[in-house]
């Protein structure tokens, strides 16, 4: 067997399940290694407590080396919105985001503005779709706009943003801000076009809550004030007397503590898996499982939201039948597993999806 083949083997037993883009299932090596963690970090011995500390490194590692990124530039916090919070509130100037982005934007973008005393100002945007193309930016870019931030993948409609093409647009003088939570691990990309990348492994990773992660390009660790920083983010190690150390000179600045280690364990064994088997590997197969996702919408003559272009999508289709809630409940009756929102029914697709729910969803639109 391959090492995909191996991959898509730990989703055996799997019926029904199209919501990877609310949550992810833990995998099999992350409850194990969640399970490990636990009885390790419950004995007595401290020098065996040391062999989970050491994870967090290994995490880092990780995430450094799969974003294409210097070992400095990552760091470890407990979800996206806590990153975003990070960029936001260091930031000053005309932030450029889509009125219809996830709340992680849009609502954190709005508060660190209010909070800001008239030094940052959110500029709406409001694309067709929804959709952050280079000319919806380009209609509201002048010299106030010191970022643009967007979510790699929309989590309504699965457009994939083009982020080499908003690099090129604004260029090097203004930050690129990067929700990446329904894209990283399943989509391939060239991450050297974002400034700040906001991560979490909640979803398709499988990896649970806790488990949020950053890069803070040598940019951005220039131009951010690290003002939520704490203990974890100064020069000086461990606590302090007298004047209060300065932020550290790298990414560890846009911290706060010491991370949960058992949260860091299931990253860490995420992470492991998906070195081993390859982004690429588990983008091709995502694609397939969407291309039979919009074949099968198809078949049922029910309109979709999603990119035609496949090179534009994720692993998400949102369904826009004439009656959301009904094709919801029809799926819900058939063993489906979505998400219906604002007239439309979210179905999403992972490596490991099997035929049979795939055959699930033919058969329960069928009865809608």
């Amino acid at each position: 067997m391959s090492a995909l083949d191996d991959y898509v083997a730990t989703f055996r037993g799997e019926t029904g399940y199209l919501n990877w883009a609310a949550f992810g299932p833990l995998s099999p090596v992350v409850r194990e290694s969640m399970h490990e963690a636990v009885e390790t970090l419950g004995g007595w011995r401290a020098r065996e407590h040391l062999s989970v500390y050491g994870r967090a490194a290994d995490a880092l590692e990780s995430l450094a080396l799969l974003l294409g990124a210097e070992r400095s530039e990552v760091v470890l916090r407990p979800s996206s919105t806590d990153v975003l919070q990070h960029a936001f509130y260091g930031l000053s100037g005309t932030v450029i985001a889509s009125a219809s982005e996830f709340p992680s934007i849009s609502l954190t973008l709005q508060r660190a503005a209010d909070a800001s005393r008239g030094e940052l100002t959110a500029r709406w945007i409001e694309p067709a779709d929804g959709r952050v193309t280079t000319d919806a930016v380009a209609a509201a870019l002048d010299d106030e706009v010191t970022a643009v931030a967007v979510s790699h993948v929309d989590y309504r409609t699965g457009y994939r943003a083009d982020l080499a093409a908003l690099r090129e647009l604004i260029g090097p003088e203004r930050l690129l801000i990067v929700d990446a939570v329904q894209s990283f691990g399943v989509v391939e990309e060239d991450w050297q076009s974002a400034d700040v990348i906001a991560g979490h492994g909640y979803k398709w990773l499988r990896a649970g809550r806790g488990t949020g992660f950053a890069r803070f390009s040598a940019r951005a660790q220039e131009r951010l004030r690290p003002v939520l920083s704490g203990i974890t983010g100064l020069e000086a190690d461990g606590p302090f007397s007298g004047p209060v150390p300065p932020p550290a000179h790298n990414a560890r600045a846009f911290s706060t503590s010491v991370p949960d280690h058992l949260a860091v364990a299931r990253l860490a064994a995420a992470l492991d898996e998906l070195r081993a088997v390859g982004i690429p590997g588990i983008a091709r197969q995502v694609a397939t499982q969407t291309d039979e996702l919009l074949a099968i919408a198809e078949r049922h003559s029910i309109r979709v939201a999603a990119p035609h272009d496949p090179g534009s999508r994720a692993g998400i289709v949102s369904l826009l039948p004439d009656d959301s809630d009904a094709v919801g409940a029809a799926l819900a009756a058939g063993g489906v597993t979505a998400t219906v929102r604002a007239g439309a029914v979210r179905v999403a697709a992972h490596a490991g999806t099997s035929a049979e729910t795939l055959r699930m969803l033919d058969e329960a639109l069928a009865q809608r």
